[in-house]
């Protein structure tokens, strides 16, 4: 039973991260209709932007050398204690770097929507599935060559004098296990409020249903699919972040493999569905890690895609269905 419960947290980590990048691939076909392969670059970038703001306001090397670059930057040297080793500033450098992380990758997506696919939107959709994979190419070669092919992500000194959470005396949750269980959920809460409370949100599902009558009636359709390539990027971004944070490195290429995955949680809870993107990237995650724990590490990612392809057999629009109106 311990073993079990054990890999039953190590899952909804897991399970965590997938959701978060699955909310943007679902939000972006439920819009458009479109898979955006380029989502899976955004976790990357999001990833590389969390190394460089832990490292600014954490690392006194990185600190030293941005303050001699720009001077009215030194101040960075006298709260570097104060972020690092006390509960408060770490708080506030962690809003700090998920916030900026997140907002940056949230205006990177909101640029490739414009240049790279709002001109091939009456195009046939095989046209924007090309350029969403030549940006993906684009974007990992970019980094690559400007960046490096990976880094060794910091780890912030407060929470790494964290002890791990000591559950029912055998289980034991690492404090950033914790934190993105719970940010995942808090996430998940926010975003379905504001798609179904909110007049944007209400445009959103509009938009969805019918971007030509949505716009007759007076919804400006580009700003609401624009806001859709911020929300969904800057979500990755923060997945991203938790990736680096939790394993410890962050790779130009990091986004492969996480991408399909959450592609498939995605499809798993019904494409376009927000809850359903939610609830099958925790159960990509619980399938793997069980998979893992009781068959073998090899088989997987053989198990977590055979399972899907029985549902989808059995239930084709998913576990909850899909969210997206077809049009006769």
């Amino acid at each position: 039973m311990e073993f079990f419960l054990q890999l039953l947290v190590d899952g909804l980590t897991v399970g965590g991260l997938y959701a978060l990048i699955a909310l943007g691939f679902t939000m972006v076909y439920g819009i458009l209709l479109m898979i955006n392969f380029a989502h899976a670059e955004m976790f990357m970038t999001g990833g590389f932007i969390g190394y460089g703001m832990l490292n600014l306001f954490g690392n006194y090397t990185t600190i030293g050398i941005v303050s001699d670059a720009l001077p009215f930057m030194s101040f960075l040297k006298s709260t570097q204690p104060f972020f690092t080793t006390t509960a408060l500033g770490f708080i506030i450098m962690m809003i700090l770097v998920f916030g900026t992380s997140a907002v940056l990758t949230g205006c990177l997506g909101m640029l490739i929507e414009r240049f790279a696919y709002r001109p091939l939107r009456n195009s046939p959709r095989l046209c924007a599935l090309i350029s969403a994979l030549g940006m993906s190419l684009f974007l990992q070669n970019f980094v690559l060559t400007f960046v490096g092919h990976r880094m060794v992500f910091p780890t912030p000194e407060f929470l790494a004098n964290l002890d791990a959470i000591n559950v029912f005396g055998y289980i034991f949750i690492a404090p950033i296990d914790m934190i993105i269980f719970c940010s995942a959920l808090v996430l998940l809460f926010v975003l379905d409020r504001f798609v179904n409370k909110t007049k944007l949100g209400k445009a959103m599902r509009a938009t969805a249903q019918d971007k030509d009558a949505a716009g007759l009636m007076g919804i400006n359709i580009n700003s609401v699919i624009a806001l859709t390539f911020f929300i969904g990027p800057a979500l990755g971004a923060v997945a991203g972040t938790f990736f680096g944070m939790k394993y410890g490195i962050v790779t130009f290429n990091m986004g492969l493999f996480p991408g399909i995955k959450a592609f498939t949680a995605a499809v798993l809870g019904g494409i376009g569905n927000l809850r359903g993107a939610m609830l099958g990237g925790f159960l990509i995650g619980i399938l793997e890690a069980m998979a893992s724990g009781f068959v073998s590490i090899s088989y997987r990612d053989v198990i977590t895609f055979a399972v899907l392809i029985l549902i989808l057999i059995f239930r084709p629009g998913g576990l909850l269905g899909e969210s997206v109106v077809e049009k006769v």
